[in-house]
């Protein structure tokens, strides 16, 4: 009886554990993701400021190594790399902002939406789903 209860008790704590595991590889993967986004939207409403785009650029950059270093959930193997691609890909589009090349920009950025949607896709498929980043309601001045 004792050993039934711990091994219920044992595989009761590793599906509260995988599941933990999975919600911090989903929500690391959405804050990078939602980062991402509002950078590109930033340097799209402000193309041409140099140091608004060197400054976008250096941040996607530590988003990629951070998404190189994320331990990925077993179930999202398969979607992982193409987050990979979408963070590289947004990284390669605001080195091009920063250079000034506004064509190659929004073309790398429609590539990045595209790896977005097959990653998000995948993980579906896996029965995985990102969260939703909550947002402060703006206040008026």
């Amino acid at each position: 009886m004792k050993k039934a209860v711990f091994a219920l008790f044992l595989s009761m704590a590793f599906l509260v554990t995988s599941s933990a595991w999975a919600n911090g590889y989903l929500d690391t993967a959405a804050l990078l993701l939602d980062e991402s986004k509002r950078s590109v939207s930033w340097i799209e409403r402000r193309f041409g400021d140099k140091e608004l785009a060197e400054v976008a650029h250096m941040l996607a950059e530590a988003r990629v190594q951070a998404g190189r270093r994320m331990t990925v959930h077993k179930n999202a193997e398969r979607a992982h790399p193409h987050l990979l691609l979408a963070l590289e890909t947004i990284e390669r589009a605001l080195f091009a902002a920063k250079n000034g090349d506004g064509r190659r920009f929004l073309r790398l950025v429609r590539t990045a939406r595209e790896e977005e949607r097959t990653y998000r896709e995948l993980l579906q498929q896996s029965k995985m789903r990102l969260p939703e980043i909550e947002r402060a309601p703006r206040t008026r001045r």
